[in-house]
């Protein structure tokens, strides 16, 4: 499939890092890996029971990024790709946390992710996340030192472990956030069921749902979803791979559309669950017989759901309009 004009919600920076660029930071770097192998290291990436076991192998690898030209080189190698899917726009995760507890100082990250979105063959922006199962002091803390570096990014979000660690906990650093002018976004409803996605929604008065694919249990939530236009940024790929569904025939997306949902298309950590997003794309267009216009209609509302500008916004729209679907 020709890849259409798309807006990229979902995808985390640090789940974009390939095995090949892996060895070459380790090798850089002096890092230590259990191979130098690239193909070897892939197959590794593709074999996991739930969203932990996937977060152990991508925590421990991370450990490769070291210097400036190491978050520089990984954010370029993601937005060239982004380009050749079809991206137009991309709001891209990052994990602050996970570098700093690497040891690696606020400025090394955000210094070389900041460059490479300056360079970037698209528009793209950064959102924050923390990770909530290092707890919401923990939260605060990283946002009190991002401060120094507000203009490098445009939002806030909640990533990480879901399940016990409920978005309620982070009601005070979203509520800082907010008075900083931020954007809010938060993963919920992907492990957990409908009542995170609430508090994500009343507690922390968030835009967009990343995930939110358990919303369908909840009649009334799909009702609240569906009628305040709340984006959900729907990754199939990484749901098959974490077990969220026994197959693509399964995944709820076109139920979520079908429903009236703001639904979209992402990739999440694309290097570790089989592709980026025109994959994703190619993959549920096929496995629940998407037509030509449900995937115009998930282009369409990329869009509508980004925080691009107005203007952007209606560019890319007309281009997903006259767009060709093959």
């Amino acid at each position: 499939m020709t890849p259409l004009p798309v807006a990229e919600l979902h995808v985390h920076v640090e789940g974009t890092l390939e095995a090949d660029l892996l060895v070459a930071l380790a090798r850089r770097n002096d890092v230590a890996l259990p191979t130098y192998d690239a193909a070897a290291l892939t197959e590794r990436y593709r074999h996991f029971t739930n969203l932990q076991s996937f977060l152990d192998v991508y925590y421990a690898n991370l450990a490769v990024l070291r210097e400036p030209t190491d978050f520089y080189d990984l954010m370029a190698a993601y937005l060239r790709r982004a380009e050749a899917a079809g991206v137009r726009r991309a709001e891209v995760f990052f994990d602050p946390q996970t570098h700093l507890n690497n040891g690696i100082g606020f400025e090394a990250v955000i210094e070389g992710f900041a460059a490479a979105v300056a360079d970037a063959p698209i528009s793209a922006d950064l959102i924050l996340c923390f990770l909530r199962d290092l707890g919401p002091e923990a939260a605060e803390e990283t946002l009190r030192a991002a401060l120094k570096f507000r203009e490098h990014f445009i939002g806030v979000g909640l990533d990480s472990a879901e399940v016990g660690h409920p978005p309620r906990m982070f009601k005070r650093v979203y509520e800082i956030a907010s008075g900083e002018g931020l954007r809010k976004v938060a993963h919920a409803g992907e492990e957990a069921g409908p009542d995170y996605v609430w508090e994500a929604l009343d507690v922390l008065g968030v835009e967009r749902i990343d995930h939110g694919v358990r919303s369908l249990a909840d009649p009334e939530l799909v009702a609240r979803l569906r009628a305040d236009r709340v984006p959900l940024t729907v990754c199939p790929l990484s749901n098959l791979c974490l077990k969220g569904v026994g197959s693509l025939a399964e995944h709820p997306l076109k139920a979520m559309l079908d429903a009236g949902l703001l639904v979209t298309v992402n990739s999440d950590d694309p290097a570790y669950f089989g592709g980026h997003v025109d994959d994703n794309f190619a993959a549920v267009r096929a496995a629940l017989a998407l037509t030509d216009e449900d995937v115009r209609q998930l282009a369409l509302n990329s869009f509508e759901a980004s925080f691009a500008s107005r203007e952007d916004k209606d560019r890319w729209r007309a281009e997903a309009l006259a767009a060709r679907i093959s």
